[in-house]
C-alpha cells in the first residue's frame, strides 16, 4: 500500500453527484481536495437519476427543506453556467417550470392541501406553485389524456441531464486542481494527528477534514467516526423511449423529454433492499400511468429501462452534520443529488470549507429522529 505524504484540506469520500458537487464547491472555496470514488461497481444513484431540479412538494412537512430546495433552484442557473465555463460540458439545464398531474378528485384535494400548507414557507419569496384546472392545463401542455382532471404548476421547477452534470463536475474538478482517485473504496477512517487518514486499496490519504458523501456507503462508514445515519434504500425504475419530436413543453413529476428527444417515465417507489433489478410488473404500471396522462406515448417504442436505489432518510429530507467525536468529519446525505447540486456546491461546501455547519443547517441534523416522530416529505 502506498502512503500519501502530502496532506490536503479535505478528503471527500464519494464520487457521485453529491460528492462531486461538494468537491467542486470546496475547490471553488480555495481548498485542496482529494475525491475518493468506489468506481463503477458503486451502487451509484447518480446513474439512475431522473434529472429533475424540483421544488414542488419538497419539504411539505419540513419548511427548512422546502426553503433549501428553493434556494438551490434559484442558484442553479449560476451554478450551471459556471460549471459549463469551467468544464466545457453543458449540464443541459432548463427551467420552464414543472407540472404535477392529478387523475382523481382525491389527488386534486391532496395537492390543493399541500400547496396551502406550503404557501407561507418561503416568506416574501412566496411558494409559487398554483392549482390549475383542466382547461388551464390544456393551454400549457396540449395532448393530455381524458383522465387528467387538473394539476399544479410551479415556475421554479426545471430539469437537467444527470450524466452530463456528473461528467461536467468531474472535468471541472480536474481543471480546478482537485485529485480524483478511482476504485478507492474507503476501508478505514482514523484520526491522524490533527487530521484524518483514510485507507483504501489505492493507498492511505491524509486530510484535515473528511466529508462522507458516499450515498448508501455512508451507512457503513458512519460508525467509524461516531455517526449514526438512518439511511433507507428505495428503488425507482425508469423507462426511456426512442427519440421523438418536441412533445413536452416542460417536465412533470413523472415524465420529461430530454435535450436529445427521448422521453423518460418514472415515479416508482419500491422496497426491494439494494436490488437494482427491473421488474416487468412495475415497468408495465409506469407505462400504463404515463399513457393515461399523455396518450401520444403509446406510439413510441421503449428503448431502455433501468432501476436505481435512492438514498432516503426516514422523513425523506437531507441529513447534514458534523461528528461530535471526530471534529472535522462531516456527513452529507440526500436523495436529491440533482436538485441540490447548486446549493451543495455554492452554499454547503463553502460552509464546510470554514470548518463548521452554521445554525442554518441545524434542522438537518439526525437528532430530529430521536423522538420517533417522522413525517415523510414528498420526494
Amino acid at each position: 500500500m502506498t502512503i500519501e505524504d502530502k496532506s490536503v484540506d479535505t478528503i471527500v469520500i464519494g464520487g457521485g453527484l453529491v460528492g462531486a458537487a461538494m468537491t467542486y464547491g470546496l475547490l471553488r472555496a480555495g481548498q485542496r481536495v482529494i475525491m475518493l470514488d468506489e468506481g463503477d461497481v458503486a451502487l451509484r444513484a447518480s446513474r439512475g437519476n431522473f434529472g429533475l431540479v424540483w421544488v414542488s412538494s419538497k419539504g411539505e412537512f419540513m419548511p427548512e427543506y422546502a426553503r433549501w430546495s428553493r434556494r438551490s433552484a434559484d442558484v442553479w442557473a449560476e451554478f450551471a453556467g459556471e460549471l459549463e465555463q469551467d468544464s466545457g460540458i453543458s449540464p443541459a439545464y432548463h427551467k420552464p417550470g414543472g407540472l404535477s398531474f392529478c387523475l382523481s378528485e382525491d389527488e386534486l384535494a391532496r395537492k390543493r392541501e399541500q400547496i396551502e400548507r406550503m404557501s407561507g414557507y418561503n416568506g416574501n419569496l412566496g411558494y409559487g406553485a398554483e392549482m390549475l384546472d383542466r382547461q388551464q392545463m390544456d393551454e400549457i401542455f396540449p395532448g393530455l389524456g381524458p383522465d387528467v382532471l387538473g394539476g399544479a404548476y410551479s415556475p421554479h421547477d426545471g430539469h437537467a441531464s444527470p450524466l452530463h452534470l456528473l461528467s461536467a463536475l468531474h472535468k471541472a474538478i480536474q481543471i480546478r486542481g482537485g485529485r480524483y482517485v478511482n476504485e478507492a473504496t474507503a476501508q478505514t477512517i482514523e484520526k491522524d494527528g490533527t487530521g484524518y487518514a483514510v485507507s483504501t486499496a489505492k493507498g492511505r490519504f491524509r486530510g484535515a477534514q473528511v466529508v462522507l458523501a458516499a450515498g448508501h456507503g455512508n451507512r457503513w462508514l458512519a460508525p467509524m467516526v461516531g455517526l449514526d445515519l438512518p439511511l433507507i434504500p428505495e428503488k425507482g425504475e425508469i423507462l426511456v423511449t426512442e427519440r421523438a419530436r418536441s412533445l413536452m413543453p416542460m417536465p412533470t413529476h413523472l415524465l420529461r423529454q430530454t435535450a436529445e428527444g427521448t422521453i423518460m417515465m418514472g415515479d416508482s417507489h419500491e422496497d426491494t433492499g439494494y436490488s437494482t433489478a427491473s421488474r416487468t410488473s412495475v415497468m408495465s404500471d409506469l407505462a400504463r400511468h404515463a399513457i393515461r396522462c399523455f396518450p401520444a406515448l403509446a406510439q413510441l417504442r421503449i428503448v431502455r429501462s433501468w432501476g436505481a436505489v435512492r438514498i432516503l432518510t426516514p422523513d425523506g429530507c437531507p441529513i447534514y452534520q458534523q461528528s461530535q467525536t471526530h471534529p472535522g468529519v462531516f456527513s452529507v446525505n440526500c436523495h436529491s443529488g440533482v436538485t441540490l447540486a447548486g446549493a451543495h456546491a455554492l452554499a454547503l461546501a463553502p460552509a464546510l470549507a470554514q470548518g463548521a455547519l452554521g445554525p442554518e443547517f441545524d434542522a438537518f441534523h439526525s437528532r430530529r429522529f430521536a423522538n420517533g416522530t417522522v413525517h415523510a416529505s414528498a420526494h
